[in-house]
């Protein structure tokens, strides 16, 4: 992180004068908040962003980097003097203000369904008997199915939502059943699978503590893994479609190596009409899409389902970004809010960084937003034929690069022109035209050139396989296939992006 510092002239060090003006002090939050989001950049950012690029990376970048400060100003503010109090409070106020901000932006609100909604509301007076605290209430969502939306204005740093650890589903519950006894011994059964097994049953068991939970589950969660024939088919050329086969195919010889030797072993706990195919990948799909990764009181870090807290909706902009170690005081799960939510607004979570293809595939959904983590990755083959030694400073012959929808970079002229910094140098060194500081502009311009039709002849070729825009009715069109074209859409927009922005960047190299 220090060279990363170093390389864009910045400190995490700052004195802030107790005289400073509020411009002045505004002025030094900047200098602060791009050291904040230079040292919370993971590899995805580093990968995009130039050298001489401050930021906002990603709506999360932002909010870690935010809150860093909050959390840092807060502290000094407790112990500071009178002297000191007024310019710090001035920060204080200014970093709630841009955390408001963030979010702001989005143009893709869901609709508020009226629905019925009683057994959701009994989950939740469920949860509330067995210790939930919540400000949030459920709600149907256009688009989207439940959700959960703040029944009260929430701040920054205030708990949206306090689960009991009694209430999580975890293998410390698994190991005071039956089910981890009889499979403790059996060979390959990892704890996950025992937790997914246990999961089948206990939604047919009607003196379960959990029945109100198992309950209000989706029948079915249509996620990727559900894609019917001609959704597959909709898919087909794309990564999605090769992921989504791999994963299919893997549960089904998961599924076949449990059933019907499980059953046949111990048929008083696996019976065959509980442990069904079809309810097994139910339970696949509902450990994929409502699980989370939680460090329990114990100091373990496992895979739990976290009954209410599933609801939330995901966000490429959340309210809710830190979440997932058990308070060793409360001895309860909180989730914190990163930025404010007003009362009647959709709070959203983070379900991490994910590209649109693992949401589909697990979640079953794509983000309405723009979501800097839809890359398509390149396997560029740079190897030198005997005859050709055009890429001897490459130091593989096969090097992985990524690309993005174009319209995330701020600068879309030389020396980038939208595209990101790694490719470039990759191609530049593969081709032999690498920048030096005493070439002369128009050899400069020439190697931009040949880099520059060189992606096109990528691109091009991935753009027309992907065909044009289905003119299928999709208003008529069933879940997975609307989905699947949308996927589709995303994946020509981003092609169209790159062949654009190499487009636009030869106009410019045009004498």
């Amino acid at each position: 992180m220090q060279k990363l510092l170093e390389a864009r002239k910045l400190s995490c060090i700052f004195q802030v004068p107790i005289s400073s003006s509020p411009a002045d002090a505004c002025k030094l939050l900047d200098q602060m908040i791009h050291a904040a989001r230079a040292s919370h950049m993971d590899e995805l950012e580093l990968y995009f962003a130039g050298d001489d690029d401050y930021g906002p990376f990603s709506a999360r970048n932002e909010l870690e980097s935010l809150n860093l400060l909050l959390k840092t100003i807060n502290t000094l503010l407790v112990a500071a003097n009178d002297g000191a109090k007024g310019v710090l409070q001035l920060l204080v106020d200014e970093i709630l203000v841009r955390l408001t901000s963030v979010g702001l932006t989005d143009k893709h609100q869901m609709a508020l369904q009226t629905e019925n909604h009683e057994t959701e509301d009994s989950l939740l007076k469920w949860g509330e008997q067995h210790g939930v605290k919540s400000k949030l209430q459920i709600a149907f969502f256009e688009g989207a199915g439940r959700g959960m939306l703040a029944s009260e204005d929430i701040g920054v740093g205030d708990i949206a939502l306090e689960i009991p650890e009694s209430l999580i589903i975890s293998e410390e519950l698994l190991c005071q059943s039956d089910m981890f006894i009889a499979l403790k011994d059996v060979n390959s059964i990892t704890t996950e699978t025992m937790l997914l097994l246990w999961s089948m049953r206990e939604r047919h068991n009607p003196s379960s503590k959990f029945k109100m939970f198992f309950e209000t589950l989706l029948s079915n969660f249509n996620t990727g893994l559900s894609f019917g024939i001609d959704a597959l088919a909709a898919l087909e050329g794309t990564l999605l479609f090769d992921e989504l086969m791999q994963a299919r195919q893997h549960l089904r010889q998961q599924y076949d190596e449990l059933f019907p030797m499980l059953s046949t072993k111990f048929p008083e706990i696996f019976k065959q009409d509980i442990f069904s195919w079809d309810n097994f990948l139910w339970a696949c799909e509902l450990w994929y899409s409502n699980s989370m990764m939680v460090v329990l009181s114990s100091g373990k870090l496992t895979t739990c389902l976290i009954p209410v807290a599933g609801l939330m909706n995901h966000s490429v902009t959340p309210h809710i970004l830190n979440y997932g170690r058990v308070d060793q005081a409360t001895k309860s799960l909180k989730f914190p809010l990163s930025r404010p939510c007003e009362a009647g607004a959709q709070c959203f979570l983070s379900y991490g960084k994910h590209p649109g293809s693992h949401l589909i595939t697990f979640y079953g959904f794509l983000p309405r937003e723009d979501n800097p983590y839809d890359v398509i990755p390149l396997d560029l083959d740079t190897s030198v034929h005997e005859e050709d030694e055009t890429a001897q400073s490459v130091s593989t012959s096969v090097t992985t690069h990524m690309v993005r929808g174009t319209w995330l970079c701020r600068s879309q002229g030389p020396p980038t022109y939208g595209l990101p910094p790694p490719l470039l140098s990759h191609l530049r060194a593969a081709l032999n035209c690498e920048h030096s500081e005493s070439m002369p502009e128009a050899d400069i311009k020439e190697n931009d050139r040949m880099v520059l039709e060189t992606l096109v002849s990528i691109f091009t070729p991935m753009l027309e396989g992907l065909g044009e825009p289905d003119d299928y009715n999709r208003e008529s069109a069933s879940w997975d296939i609307m989905l699947a074209l949308d996927y589709k859409d995303l994946q020509r927009r981003i092609i169209t992006s790159i062949v654009t922005s190499c487009g636009s960047g030869l106009a410019m190299l045009d004498p």
